[in-house]
């Protein structure tokens, strides 16, 4: 598994771009359109507390990517971790909930991207039908998600944008990375630009009640923050992004863990700040909208503001497309090097030394996925997965400590351990794990809820997904192992 340093990528990122490729993935939907929601439908002005509650949850886990990555420097991100800690079956469940996460999210991305650059496209006078701006399949109103339809739709933007990131990844990890700094820098500094002209317009009584009361369910109250943070969760997914870009450090045992930790609490201001401001103008049960922003900034009147908020998502939205599909690529690469899915996936390009056709099936595959299928019923399967995966990442710090306790580990977890009958349990990890556990609970809690109100469709998917990684491993994966295989086969 320590074969990275000669594994033909390109080592080129320094500590600062991959704090940026951190930011960059993970600064996007979550503050350009699931802040809204997530206000408006559990938390209201609380979601303040939502968002620490749920980078407390990243953090921990940051911290355990921090010293798994300079312990172990490999690409993979936690499924190569997993797979040097406890073995093939493991790792391949990691790996699997990872596709699911980056899958899901990349997807979901785009279509958020298509939403926004539709509108920009309006104000510039360019009406393009709904066939080519809605997914093929869509939720029937007022089922909740349970009835899907078919139509002759086909979401064009989204396809399209998919596919030039795409072609921008198979270029190159270095020109994208440039790329991707300049657009961190513009939507960073677009959100600036709106919280230093939205302050002036926030009206404190926004603000009350602080804590809405409950209104049964997760609808505001406590569990309400809570049911929010499991939402916003999905927001703080691409700081692992980082992680799987240990091939293509320069120096991957100092840069990695600064890229994690740092991108994570810049992210982290960053959202708390954009809103408390956003909240402070509009009221909460008003920003249940797929562009909260775009509705402030009609309420302070500065409709040049609105046209920059717009171009600032839209660009935004293909950073963060372009770290998820970055970090996705290099899952599949370190997975199909491993025997466990078809070595295609690891053909590097001569030229550019990327794994081409490996970005090249995932691309079309999101892209077919962003124009076909309505991703806002299955949007809570990846924080299902996202929680899975790094818990299991904060119990693999538990794991190498106990099994290898004289490794060198540049970066180690703050505040230390206890040992109980001679194993190590540290405070960190288990803070980790049990925050995870967290955002879970209340998404298990509605896709319980939802199958006995007859709707079963997210819980179908999962089930679904569950079963085909189970075969594919089965059927495929154990047979092709390479762990499997005569040492000189």
């Amino acid at each position: 598994m320590f074969e990275n340093d000669t594994s033909g990528l390109k080592r080129s990122l320094t500590a600062t771009q991959l704090v940026v490729l951190g930011v960059g993935s993970t600064i996007g939907a979550g503050i350009y359109v699931m802040t809204g929601t997530a206000a408006a439908e559990y938390a209201g002005p609380s979601i303040l507390i939502s968002f620490v509650i749920a980078a407390l949850a990243c953090l921990f886990t940051a911290f355990s990517y921090g010293e798994l990555s300079s312990t172990l420097p490999v690409s993979g991100s936690a499924y190569s971790y997993a797979y040097i800690s406890m073995g093939e079956r493991v790792a391949w469940i990691v790996g699997w909930l990872l596709l699911l996460e980056y899958g899901i999210s990349c997807a979901a991305v785009a279509a958020g991207l298509s939403g926004y650059a539709s509108s920009l496209l309006e104000v510039f006078g360019f009406h393009l039908p709904a066939a080519l701006t809605h997914a093929t399949l869509q939720p029937v109103p007022g089922t909740d998600g349970g009835a899907i339809a078919a139509g002759w739709r086909f979401d064009l933007i989204g396809f399209t944008a998919t596919l030039l990131v795409t072609a921008l990844l198979v270029r190159g990890i270095e020109e994208s990375a440039k790329v991707n700094t300049m657009i961190v820098i513009l939507k960073v500094g677009v959100l600036f630009v709106f919280v230093a002209l939205g302050i002036h317009a926030v009206n404190p009584a926004n603000w009350h009640p602080f804590i809405p009361p409950s209104e049964g369910g997760f609808h505001y109250g406590t569990k309400g923050i809570f049911r929010a943070a499991s939402v916003i969760f999905f927001a703080y997914v691409g700081f692992e992004a980082v992680s799987t870009a240990s091939a293509e450090a320069r120096n991957p045992t100092r840069d990695v863990p600064i890229g994690i930790i740092g991108s994570l609490l810049v992210c982290t201001v960053v959202y708390i700040i954009v809103a408390a401001v956003l909240l402070g103008i509009v009221p909460y049960r008003q920003l249940d909208v797929p562009d909260p922003l775009a509705i402030a900034v009609r309420i302070m009147h500065t409709p040049w503001l609105a046209l920059v908020i717009n171009i600032g998502a839209t660009i935004g939205l293909c950073s963060v497309l372009t770290g998820l599909m970055y970090a996705q690529s290099r899952v599949l690469l370190t997975i199909s090097r491993d025997g466990l899915i078809p070595r295609l996936f690891g053909v590097i390009h001569p030229r550019f030394r990327t794994p081409w056709l490996g970005t090249i099936i995932l691309g079309i595959v999101v892209a077919l996925m962003t124009a076909t299928l309505p991703i806002d019923i299955i949007s809570d399967l990846v924080s299902i997965g996202t929680a899975a995966a790094f818990g299991i990442v904060c119990f693999t710090v538990i794991w190498q400590r106990n099994m290898h306790p004289d490794l060198e580990r540049p970066f180690s977890v703050p505040f230390g351990g206890i040992r109980i009958r001679g194993i190590w349990i540290g405070l960190t990890p288990v803070l980790g794990i049990l925050f995870c556990l967290f955002m879970t609970v209340p998404l298990v809690t509605d896709m319980v809820h939802a199958v006995a109100s007859g709707n079963p469709v997210p819980l179908i998917l999962l089930v679904t997904y569950i079963v085909l990684g189970a075969a594919t491993y089965i059927f495929y994966g154990r047979r092709n192992s390479l762990m499997r295989q005569p040492p000189d086969a």
